[in-house]
């Protein structure tokens, strides 16, 4: 069984790709939980979809577009979703949080639109909504190699400024830190993960591996610095359990990962309450 990982092609693409979504995922999804953005892939997902659903329609119509895959469409719609949603939090400084149920609602309405002209689902489709192991390809991975380089090498160089924007974007702006195009940046970042990511996990469960791992690290971090690390292990025990169930059973990739990565969440849940018992009942058989 876990020889067919490395004799066939796009079990190898399946597997690293896993990988680096274990990795950047939960990276951005702590900054973005921080800062009280955990919607953000909910709402850049949707935007995603209607991209793919677009060049799928495109490469159906024009001969010129049957090259062309669907997932850099994907990206095109996810970083201007992103752009908008950066421009919308602007408009309604007040109320911040609209701005991603707007963009929400526009995704799911074109994907729709999009969808009803190309009469109906395919299976290429299905496979971007839900993931599918054996729909990962050489291209793919490629992709999401660039994007996990560029979003590690962000993060490495600009750790300090994207902190400081994460707890107190008024306090870097006082510091001299360029927080517009942090924050521009930052969204681009996300929507070019989540766009990256959509072929393993799904485009409508990507968000889940964005913040399930991050709400397990914050059960035991001490640090902002342990919050990331805890989450990137727990994201990649996900990842790995969660291939390897789906191959095993035939089962989609993103459903099952995601099953693991609550499954996880659990697990830290259960052990925490119940050490917590197990220190009060030391603490009262002291006294």
């Amino acid at each position: 069984m876990l020889a067919d990982w490395w004799q066939y092609d796009f079990l190898r693409y399946t597997l690293f790709s896993g990988i680096l979504i274990g990795l950047i995922c939960p990276i951005l999804g702590t900054f973005l939980i921080v800062r009280r953005l955990s919607m953000m892939a909910d709402g850049l997902s949707h935007v995603t979809l209607s991209g793919v659903a677009a060049g799928m329609l495109l490469s159906k119509k024009i001969a010129f577009f049957g090259a062309v895959n669907p997932l850099f469409f994907g990206m095109l719609f996810s970083v201007v979703g992103s752009l908008f949603i950066e421009r919308l939090r602007k408009v309604y400084k007040a109320y911040q949080d609209l701005a991603i149920p707007i963009i929400l609602s526009a995704g799911l309405g074109l994907f729709t639109v999009l969808v009803s002209i190309a009469d109906g689902f395919n299976t290429d489709l299905y496979s971007y909504l839900f993931g599918k192991i054996v729909t990962v390809s050489r291209e793919d991975l490629y992709a999401l190699i660039g994007v996990g380089a560029v979003v590690l090498g962000t993060v490495f160089f600009l750790y300090k400024e994207l902190f400081a924007v994460s707890f107190d974007e008024e306090h870097a702006r006082v510091s001299g830190v360029a927080r517009k195009t942090i924050n521009l940046w930052f969204m681009v970042l996300v929507a070019l993960t989540i766009a990256a990511s959509m072929r393993i996990v799904g485009v409508l469960l990507i968000s889940a591996m964005i913040t399930i791992p991050v709400a397990a690290s914050l059960q035991i971090a001490g640090s902002f610095r342990q919050a990331i690390l805890y989450a990137t292990i727990f994201a990649e025990i996900s990842v790995l359990s969660g291939l390897y169930f789906a191959y095993l059973l035939d089962w989609a990739s993103g459903g099952t990962i995601v099953l693991m990565a609550v499954l996880v969440l659990m697990v830290v849940l259960a052990s925490k309450k119940t050490g917590a018992w197990i220190r009060r009942m030391r603490e009262e058989n002291r006294a």
